[in-house]
């Protein structure tokens, strides 16, 4: 049972979410950095951006400061994207927040018909063997629930005609 254990618990968790979408690759791209979208694709968690930057397009070495309600408890998480090429890939990492660690990576293939977009969420958790303990029981499946929410109204936007409200 020890040896199980710290198997499954020396790595940190790691999401991997693929979600085809229906427009093309910089839309795709463009409205997954934008902090209205994302303010509404999390609207009821009450999230809202404080801060410097509260609009627009997120940009390479841009921060911005989440304010929002998750797990019984307001958090704040200040973010910053670390790379960055338009229209294939950004990565937001975590500067402070709830997290040891956190790194986002999005990726945007063009395809037939569209667009394949691709998550790869890594965190960890502080508090040593009971947050490893409460990542795998609980936090993960938390947070892939969190990124689906986020990519559907991104899909939804971006195959319809709401994207236009996001990128004038």
């Amino acid at each position: 049972m020890q040896r199980w254990l710290n198997f499954h618990l020396i790595n940190m968790p790691v999401i991997h979410l693929t979600t085809f979408v229906a427009a093309p690759a910089e839309r795709v791209f463009d409205l997954s950095r934008s902090i209205e979208l994302h303010r509404h694709s999390m609207r009821k968690h009450k999230e809202q951006v404080i801060g410097d930057l509260v609009y627009g397009l997120i940009r390479e070495g841009g921060e911005v400061t989440w304010k929002a309600h998750h797990l019984f408890k307001t958090r704040i998480l200040k973010t910053k994207i670390t790379k960055f090429s338009r229209p294939n890939s950004f990565i937001d990492e975590q500067i402070t927040g709830d997290f040891q660690m956190m790194q986002h990576q999005h990726f945007f293939k063009p395809c037939d018909n569209g667009t394949i977009m691709i998550d790869i969420f890594q965190f960890e958790c502080p508090y040593n063997i009971l947050g490893k303990i409460f990542s795998r029981i609980y936090l993960t499946s938390y947070m892939r629930g969190l990124l689906e929410e986020r990519n559907k109204i991104i899909k939804e936007t971006a195959e319809g005609s709401r994207w236009k409200n996001y990128l004038a």
